[in-house]
């Protein structure tokens, strides 16, 4: 598996819905650099959702073209490998199964793979000793903190080494506090690993964390904004 970041180029993206009536993405165009954390925002409705699933080969467009470190995703074969191995997925929800521990939660996305079950145990301990979760092996998520769940939420979107993670709103169900930690959390995935990031939020201060914003309306990109410089 490479490493690194993946480069992403989305190309005149178009996605309907009802027959066509409702165009969720229209016309949009952008690129993403490797190691490159950026945020979309819009208001609900505007189509974040819809274009981090076709991103992440969850559906697909019906015009236009994505393409990661230039092979088209509409053409790949293997699509759950893809998604497996090249994109990690983070939630708002974090979509945690509330009869496992935190290790097996992360565990599970490495089913399939040519892992032990030993190895697998080691890299989840490892992968939530990374997210400051070492103490929290054996914790069911009934008694952890919203920003715990996140935490081992983000450790199972590492756990096959991803080039790609897509965040849907993944502080937007946590506190001012939490939610910044969990931000400076992804920060440090990708200037570490050089993971590209795409996060969806409607935060303004989250956003203003990032490298670019891109801001997205009616379907449209309808502005771009690079991070302020620090002085």
């Amino acid at each position: 598996m490479s490493a690194g970041g993946a480069e992403v180029r989305v190309d005149h993206v178009v996605k309907a819905f009802e027959g066509g009536r409702v165009r969720a993405l229209d016309d949009v165009s952008f690129e993403l650099a490797p190691g490159e954390l950026v945020a979309l925002t819009g208001p609900s409705g505007s189509g974040k959702s819809t274009l981090l699933n076709l991103i992440g080969a969850l559906d697909d467009p019906d015009g236009g073209s994505i393409t990661l470190d230039g092979e088209r995703l509409d053409r790949i074969q293997d699509r759950d490998q893809y998604r497996s191995t090249t994109v990690g997925f983070v939630f708002q929800l974090h979509n945690l199964i509330p009869t496992l521990t935190a290790s097996e939660n992360v565990q599970i996305a490495m089913f399939g793979h040519t892992r032990s079950r030993a190895a697998r145990r080691g890299r989840a301990r490892a992968l939530l000793d990374e997210v400051g979760l070492a103490g929290r092996v054996d914790a069911r998520p009934a008694t952890m903190s919203g920003g715990e769940r996140q935490r081992v939420a983000i450790a199972r979107a590492l756990a096959n080494e991803p080039r790609l993670l897509l965040a849907d709103e993944p502080t937007g169900a946590l506190d001012s506090a939490t939610g910044k930690r969990v931000l400076a959390l992804l920060d440090e995935v990708r200037r570490r690993r050089g993971t590209t990031i795409l996060l969806v939020t409607n935060d303004d201060q989250v956003a203003a964390a990032t490298d670019r914003v891109l801001r997205l309306r009616d379907g449209v990109i309808r502005g771009e904004e690079p991070r302020p410089a620090t002085t």
